[in-house]
């Protein structure tokens, strides 16, 4: 059939008819495409939970291989991980716990293992939030010390300090990387099944296995519960004796479903389909769990939740944990099925660009925006969603972030520069500063209060100062260029801080005219600073020491908990290693992070390993008191695996050094050598 206007007002008006269905059918549709993306929704079906898995994961390597016809790679969905693989990482406790041991949770104890009343003045980790505790490789409890030794965890009696002895070790099958200390609970977290001769890191998409020990008898811990998340571990916290665990990676699909169970006391649990929730607007086959346990309760039953979205960043107060999913924004979209029709009826549909959401799309781009999901910890100790929002720009580790009288502050980079947004307690943004430093980089940030601070770098190391006393109108007060940059800032009081970082030195090429070209930096060695920021505006170096050459490195640079500081005790001190060959790297001035790569990746063995201890003051600045070292270990197979001068504490007036070899106790006072203890289990 074939209709013919007769008039060019009955065209006109089937024009706008069919202009006026298709505009309707957008608006449907993109109300059905919004609905719930302010909220997390719970997976209702297991059906419903593979189907979110097969459309996010056509955004895998794999399937753009298998789109273009090319060989899969070793990391497919069926090869990546062993699915039937569930080996308990612990299998003896040495004179406690046999082979196949059972799980106890026996709370005798000998009254002469137990730690004495908590009178002893001691350091703990050096963490981010006050009463918010870190998980790290050495814990102690002032009258025992609890550290990794190999694939063995150590528990040293040091109450008598010129004599400790090994109370208990507890040997294991894979790679320990954190302990927890609350109370008489000890927890190793772990990657099962890995070797500690072939890997110090895990694989990619390795099991959390968390070992809970009752130690209320050092001498005879016994294991009290078990648990293996089937996704790698993240972070955790401890507030209050209750332990958060967040692990994160892909999903895993096991026939016809997706992995969702977890392991207690090696028996198959299932995460409930409640407990799983998403964003629809997240596109991802990644999930993140967060498993909350109460160690003062005996039945330690944990809260398993897990949400689909990846974790990228992370940040624990006593009240709330944000996750930061960092991701490529207004990129270009490769949609291959039916469901980019989506895209189409986007915002972006309208001048023929595909929609940022990109449900099904293989996502290619280089501006980057981070989402913020906040989640409240209740009184129970259980987590909750709270709120969510979206930001242009990328944070560098968990100092960029910090939560203040109900208001989240974040610092920030994207391509104008770093700066500081600030955020209610819904998530709602009060305000945020000018950007700073473009076409340099952020290298550490700090909060203190109302006050924050950020490092950049080119081929200087500008220190910017901020006040955020105002949420809705935060300010740059001050800017202090020196050489080099700081990876870590530390405060020592509310008007000094710390900066640890390398020195470098600036370069100017010319060409035969004797025009300069380009510059460059060059690492000299690592440094220390101390600066006097009591005037914002005006901030001040007011001391700095140089630190070893090209070949000096430390743990620091990467790891806060590396660093052992008591201003009351006019105390500082790092771990520092020195590579034996000379390293001499450069790179351009616009381009520090190659630099950074090359140094890092530098894997020569090391000449010598130690830890530097100094006076700190205000008035004289560094001191250097002097170094512990400790006999070097080399891995078996001849590997490295970086520094073995693990942590360094104080238990009243002495210092203890603990590395996977042994432990030595040296005076404070001088560093005058006690006595050494050896760590390592000695080989058949």
């Amino acid at each position: 059939m074939r209709v013919i206007f007769k008039t060019k007002k009955s065209r006109l008006i089937a024009i706008l008819a069919l202009i006026g269905a298709a505009a309707a059918i957008w608006i449907i549709t993109l109300l059905f495409a919004t609905m719930n993306k302010g909220e997390l929704i719970s997976v209702k079906s297991d059906d419903e939970l593979l189907a979110i898995y097969n459309r996010n994961s056509k955004t895998s390597n794999n399937f753009i291989r298998k789109i273009l016809g090319l060989p899969f790679s070793a990391f497919s969905d069926d090869y990546y991980y062993d699915y039937e693989y569930r080996q308990p990482i612990f299998d003896d406790i040495t004179n406690t716990v046999g082979p196949t041991s059972a799980i106890d949770t026996a709370t005798g104890a000998a009254e002469s293992s137990k730690p004495s009343a908590p009178t002893k003045e001691y350091s703990t980790t050096n963490i981010q939030v006050e009463n918010v505790d870190e998980a790290d490789i050495v814990k102690t409890d002032g009258d025992y010390i609890y550290s990794i030794s190999g694939a063995d965890i150590v528990i040293t009696n040091v109450q008598n300090s010129t004599s400790p002895e090994i109370s208990a070790r507890i040997s294991t099958n894979g790679y320990v990387q954190d302990l927890i200390l609350s109370g008489d609970k000890l927890v190793a977290i772990s990657v099962p099944g890995i070797s500690t001769q072939f890997s110090r890191y895990g694989s990619g998409n390795t099991d959390t296995a968390v070992q809970i020990y009752n130690i209320s008898d050092r001498e005879n811990p016994k294991l009290a519960k078990t648990f293996q998340f089937y996704s790698p571990y993240y972070t955790s916290r401890t507030i209050n004796n209750q332990l958060y665990i967040i692990s994160s990676g892909r999903l895993r699909q096991k026939g016809n479903k997706v992995e969702r169970a977890y392991l207690e006391d090696l028996t198959a649990k299932e995460i409930p389909l409640s407990d799983i929730k998403y964003l629809e607007e997240v596109t991802t086959d990644t999930q993140t769990i967060i498993s909350s346990i109460d160690l003062a309760n005996p039945d330690l039953v944990p809260s398993v939740k897990s949400y689909l979205f990846d974790a990228s960043n992370a940040y624990v107060s006593e009240n709330s944990i944000y996750l930061l999913d960092e991701h490529y924004k207004d990129s270009s979209d490769i949609c291959i099925d039916d469901y980019a029709v989506w895209s189409i009826f986007g915002i972006k549909g309208l001048y023929g660009l595909n929609d940022a959401s990109g449900r099904d799309c293989y996502i290619s781009g280089n501006l980057k925006e981070t989402k913020i999901i906040k989640f409240k910890i209740e009184k129970t100790g259980e987590v909750s969603y709270a709120a969510k929002t979206n930001i242009d720009g990328t944070t560098i580790n968990q100092f960029s972030i910090d939560e203040y009288d109900d208001h989240l502050r974040i610092a920030l980079q994207d391509s104008e520069g770093s700066f500081i947004a600030v955020f209610d307690k819904n998530l709602e943004q009060t305000g945020e500063t000018s950007h700073l430093a473009k076409d340099e980089n952020m290298y550490s940030s700090r909060f203190v209060g109302d006050k924050a601070y950020f490092v950049t770098y080119r081929t200087v190391d500008p220190l910017y100062t901020f006040d955020l006393s105002d949420p809705a109108n935060p300010k740059a007060l001050g800017e202090l260029k020196i050489p080099g940059y700081s990876t870590y800032l530390h405060p020592y009081d509310e008007n000094h801080l710390i900066g640890i970082g390398m020195d470098t030195e600036e370069r100017t090429h010319r060409d035969n005219f004797g025009r300069i070209i380009s510059t460059s930096a060059v690492l000299t060695g690592m440094k220390m600073a101390l600066f006097d920021i009591s005037d914002l505006r005006n901030p001040k170096e007011i001391s700095s020491i140089h630190i070893g050459d090209s070949r000096t490195t430390s743990a620091i640079l990467t790891n806060h908990k590396a660093l052992l500081f008591a201003k009351e005790k006019n105390l500082i001190a790092i771990p520092v290693n020195n590579y034996q060959e000379d390293f001499i790297a450069e790179a351009p001035g616009d381009n520090i992070e190659d630099l950074i790569r090359m140094y890092n990746g530098y894997f020569q063995p090391y000449i010598s390993e130690g830890y530097l201890v100094y006076d700190i003051s205000l008035e004289k600045g560094f001191t250097l008191k002097g170094t512990v070292t400790h006999d070097k270990i080399t891995a078996d197979y001849g590997y490295y695996y970086g520094s073995k001068m693990l942590r360094g504490l104080y238990i009243e007036d002495n210092l203890f050094t603990v590395s996977e070899n042994s432990l030595k106790v040296n005076a404070l006072s001088d560093l005058k050598e006690i006595t050494e203890l050896k760590l390592i289990k000695e080989k058949n």
